[in-house]
């Protein structure tokens, strides 16, 4: 499929899904929104792709943010269904069965931060630049920044990043919990698909049963989660992956698994 807005592109199993506006840092319009939208589609129904890493086009910007030259004029009911189409993209590759890795090469303010959190992984340059800045622009994060981020650092410190609007460095975010590595920047793409390497050599049955437990995990109670887990678990054994996974280790050679 073409796309106006992102590069997609396919080898040895690993997509790279990349925002590519450089003229406006990457900033996320409506027709972006909607492409990101379907590129996930399209990557979930993709046997093929075992992983999926999302960046930003050049060297400046992961996403800078929402496109502003779009929002500024929208009345009301333009907002929410903006921030509904965000919702729906970031959605898309958060719930996708796939393991999906931000490398965020710049800067990833607003909606670049709320696209990185619904990733799975984060890995930053220690160039990179996060932030929240809608307050200073009278709104709100409105792409899930208010939902997810308290979930992953907590309610205090979400509030502190979101109520102030400032912009923090990548190792501030790496001590927040914010993101899980920060690396050199000539280096972020080698250390990414290295992660990436890594976790496609697994089994993805596993892989997408483990993910859907854990991206439950915060609204379920523990009671509902274990039962969850229970049931993962449990398909886990009726894989051929699972049997090839153990007569792999038992005969001390490295497993060959084909998703099924």
């Amino acid at each position: 499929m073409e796309y106006k807005n992102i590069k997609l592109e396919i080898k040895d199993a690993i997509a790279v899904l990349k925002v590519s506006r450089p003229e406006a840092l990457n900033a996320l319009n409506s027709e972006t929104l909607e492409e990101l939208k379907r590129a996930a589609e399209d990557l979930e129904k993709n046997g093929e792709v075992r992983v999926v890493i999302v960046t930003g086009e050049g060297d400046k910007a992961f996403v800078a943010g929402a496109d502003i030259v779009e929002m500024k004029e929208m009345d009301p009911v333009q907002g929410m269904e903006f921030s509904r189409k965000g919702h729906e993209a970031f959605s898309k590759l958060e719930n996708m069965g796939k393991v999906v890795i931000a490398a965020v090469n710049g800067y990833a303010l607003g909606g670049g931060l709320e696209l990185a959190l619904s990733c799975d992984i984060i890995y930053a340059s220690d160039k990179a630049r996060f932030g929240f800045p809608e307050v200073t622009l009278a709104i709100h994060p409105g792409f899930g920044g208010t939902q997810r981020t308290p979930r992953i650092i907590g309610l205090m410190k979400a509030k502190e990043l979101i109520f102030t609007g400032k912009m923090i460095t990548a190792q501030e975010a790496f001590e927040l919990g914010l993101i899980n590595k920060v690396v050199p920047h000539d280096e972020l793409m080698k250390e990414v698909f290295s992660l990436a390497e890594r976790i496609k050599s697994c089994g993805q049955i596993a892989l997408k049963l483990a993910k859907e437990c854990l991206n439950k995990s915060l609204s379920l109670s523990l009671e509902e989660g274990l039962k969850l887990e229970e049931a993962n678990f449990g398909f886990c054994f009726g894989t051929k992956d699972q049997k090839e996974g153990m007569t792999a280790f038992v005969e001390k050679r490295k497993p060959t698994f084909r998703g099924n």
